[in-house]
């Protein structure tokens, strides 16, 4: 089970807006200027992430809550991205040059196999947002943040 700590924006009527960051290392290390990942970090979009969930327990904004999604969910779904398209290149490349030896129709017929593949993946995907074993689950619920109060003795 892949696990990540969110908290709470809003919470109504049994649906509940999550917002969650990176849980990458980058920043804490002081190697970030010869470091590809914390480059690569920087480039990319944005670390913060949201996601809404039926969760019926009432909720209040800044409480913490434990998702987690099955790691067999998450592998599938990172091959049905990374190889449908890949495989569809490689398919389509090869009709072409079954078909004829011009190597300008090989390759597009290696790029019109690609988007197939990547429309392909989104057809499957669509399919499988709606299947339960692809939707994170709730598996913590954090106290909400007024609920623990710190008295200072002098």
């Amino acid at each position: 089970m892949v696990k990540e700590w969110a908290t709470v924006v809003r919470w109504q009527q049994g649906r509940a807006l999550l917002r969650y960051g990176s849980s990458s290392g980058c920043g804490s290390c002081q190697a970030k200027t010869a470091c590809g990942s914390y480059l690569l970090e920087k480039l990319g979009p944005e670390s913060i992430h949201q996601l809404e969930l039926e969760i019926a327990q009432p909720l209040q904004p800044g409480q913490k809550v434990e998702v987690g999604i099955p790691e067999s969910s998450l592998l599938r779904s990172a091959m049905l991205v990374y190889l449908t398209p890949l495989l569809g290149l490689f398919l389509g490349g090869l009709l072409c040059q079954y078909w004829t030896a011009d190597q300008l129709w090989v390759c597009m017929g290696g790029i019109i196999g690609g988007i197939a593949g990547f429309a392909l993946a989104r057809k499957i995907a669509a399919y499988w947002d709606i299947q339960q074993a692809y939707q994170p689950i709730v598996l913590q619920i954090g106290l909400p943040p007024d609920t623990i109060k710190v008295l200072h003795q002098e």
